[in-house]
């Protein structure tokens, strides 16, 4: 069985995740800061992209987003922005 994935956040990391949530002027990283304060409070990551978010989304996304979280911190999940239309070269 697969384990369950969490995250264990400091009182700081939090603040900071509530303040990008709250105030950031780009709507993807408030997006992003909100669905891992609720992983933080015991929602698994699937329930978080099925039901937890204005629009539903990919679990593979806020898995993604969780991972990128986890392993460069918020400076990481800002610098990283997906999805969207793609620029193509002519």
């Amino acid at each position: 069985m697969a384990q369950k994935r969490t995250l264990t956040l400091t009182d700081e990391q939090r603040q900071e995740l509530i303040q990008q949530r709250d105030h950031h002027p780009r709507p993807y990283v408030r997006e992003r800061c909100a669905a891992l304060l609720k992983i933080a409070d015991g929602k698994t990551p699937h329930w978080v992209a099925k039901h937890g978010l204005l629009k539903e989304r990919d679990p593979d996304s806020v898995y993604l987003w969780l991972n990128i979280y986890e392993s460069q911190g918020l400076t990481g999940l800002i610098a990283r922005q997906h999805g969207g239309p793609h620029r193509r070269r002519l």
